[in-house]
């Protein structure tokens, strides 16, 4: 057992420490899309259709639960049944790893949108807050998928 997991849960030794920002070599490489990520990681991708998305998506979730790893999801609210649906499907159930902590499923209104339109510093905000949580409940590393709309209509951006 892990005993920086506080959740009780068995979990693969994780050897990778925050320094500097950076991870250490012997951290396990983090995939995705058939890349191996760089120690700075973002990755903004743009898909043509949800079945791409889902496709791209799961391996990269599912490797992080393996790991013991937080899962931090923001998605259209009109989407989230269907969300939960193409994970469970890949073999992910993101909704049994909540009452750990280990997945945090949030909407828009809850995340991009609170006050009903969109401000940067108070994003920007919610995601250190989010990945500072995760290293406080034990989580080596935070996983934020986050699905964006820009579609005309659907979203305030004011800021």
């Amino acid at each position: 057992m892990d005993p920086a997991n506080n959740h009780g849960e068995a979990r693969e030794p994780f050897d990778a420490q925050l320094r500097g920002g950076a991870w250490r070599a012997s951290a396990p490489p983090i995939r995705f899309a058939g890349s191996v990520l760089s120690a700075y990681r973002h990755i903004c991708a743009f898909f043509h259709s949800p079945d791409g998305e889902y496709r791209v998506l799961p391996p990269f979730i599912r490797e992080g639960f393996e790991r013991g790893e937080k899962a931090f999801h923001i998605v259209d609210p009109t989407l989230h049944q269907e969300h939960l649906r193409r994970l469970a499907s890949a073999g992910i159930d993101v909704a049994a790893a909540e009452p750990s902590g280990q997945s945090e499923l949030r909407n828009w209104a809850d995340a991009y949108l609170r006050d009903g339109h969109f401000d940067q510093d108070r994003m920007l905000a919610l995601i250190q807050e989010v990945l500072e949580g995760g290293r406080q409940w034990g989580f080596p590393l935070t996983r934020l998928v986050a699905h964006m709309d820009l579609q005309e209509g659907r979203c305030d951006v004011t800021r």
